[in-house]
């Protein structure tokens, strides 16, 4: 049996497919496993053994349907569920099953801020288009392989090298971002080391932080991505926003204080899964979410849903799960 498992973006989305993949591999005898996505996202499947090939995503829809037609798959499943997937589907006249993604019920509950999203994960949601072929959700995490053998002592200072605490400070959109003085005054009521992570973007802000919080160590913009999922992998816990790499954290089962902002878990239905220890940070707004993904600046100017962030809470199971 071969099958093309399909999800182009983003990378959130796309971790939380390796349930999926690593199922249908171990749960269908002499199956063929392979995925579909954009290059972008190749290194999230990278060492996965549960991935027979890797197919990305062409310049033209027609290549990558050519393609798809000539590995002679069997099935496919479409985790993404959008007009390319579609044509996709209807162009190659395989047998497809296809997760369902709700759009006018996200609409209304975004546009209306109502709650007529059923909580249920992500994860479970994408497992309900394999049901047919008689996959079953393992209930185990997600997976996440590092790809090289990195070592503590050359990526961070001694004063760092263990029972750090990891602090995810970037994200795409701002209205996901916490502001510098609002990470500072939770850094600082933080016991352990403390290791700041993002890219070049929030470089500046880290080298902020850290000027201002003794024991943060900057390594914005200096990580590769593989090397900053390493450091979660070592990390006592972490602290995140509505991020890619806060995602990837669940697949080492770290204690996540996971910090939603202008976004919501139960929109997204992305909280931590299969984690032992997780806060979900958010404060209560009636203009909350503003959006499904994030924006650029706060649309009512006050940016209450990060500011009023309570600092104690975070900081408190921080220090208590980190230490136990």
């Amino acid at each position: 049996m071969k099958i093309l498992v399909i999800r182009f973006s983003s990378m959130g989305d796309i971790i939380y497919t390796t349930p999926v993949v690593r199922c249908l591999k171990t749960q269908l005898p002499n199956s063929e496993v392979h995925f579909l996505t954009k290059p972008a996202f190749k290194y999230i499947y990278d060492n996965n053994p549960y991935v027979d090939k890797l197919l990305f995503l062409q310049p033209t829809l027609g290549e990558t349907i050519d393609i798809i037609k000539d590995e002679g798959y069997d099935y496919i499943v479409d985790l993404h569920n959008n007009l390319r997937t579609t044509s996709i589907k209807l162009r190659t006249g395989i047998k497809s099953y296809t997760y369902k993604k709700q759009p006018i019920r996200k609409w209304l509950s975004l546009k209306f801020k109502l709650k007529l999203i059923p909580e249920i994960h992500l994860v479970d949601r994408y497992m309900k288009a394999v049901i047919p072929l008689g996959v079953k959700n393992d209930e185990k995490p997600i997976d996440y392989y590092i790809k090289a053998d990195h070592q503590l002592s050359e990526l961070l200072p001694v004063s760092h090298q263990s029972n750090y605490l990891v602090f995810i400070i970037g994200a795409t959109h701002f209205t996901k971002r916490m502001p510098n003085a609002k990470i500072i005054s939770i850094c600082q009521k933080i016991n352990l080391p403390i290791v700041l992570l993002g890219g070049a973007d929030v470089k500046a802000n880290g080298e902020e932080i850290a000027s201002a919080v003794s024991n943060a160590y900057n390594a914005c913009g200096i990580t590769t991505l593989d090397q900053s999922v390493f450091l979660v992998s070592k990390s006592a816990g972490v602290i995140g926003f509505d991020t890619g790499l806060t995602h990837i954290a669940e697949a080492f089962d770290k204690p996540i204080a996971s910090v939603w902002g202008g976004t919501t878990p139960d929109l997204l239905g992305v909280w931590p899964y299969k984690v032992n220890q997780t806060l979900i940070a958010g404060v209560e707004l009636p203009c909350r979410p503003c959006s499904k993904f994030g924006l650029e600046k706060c649309p009512l100017g006050h940016f209450k849903c990060m500011n009023d962030m309570p600092a104690d809470t975070i900081a408190d199971f921080a220090n208590t799960t980190a230490t136990n």
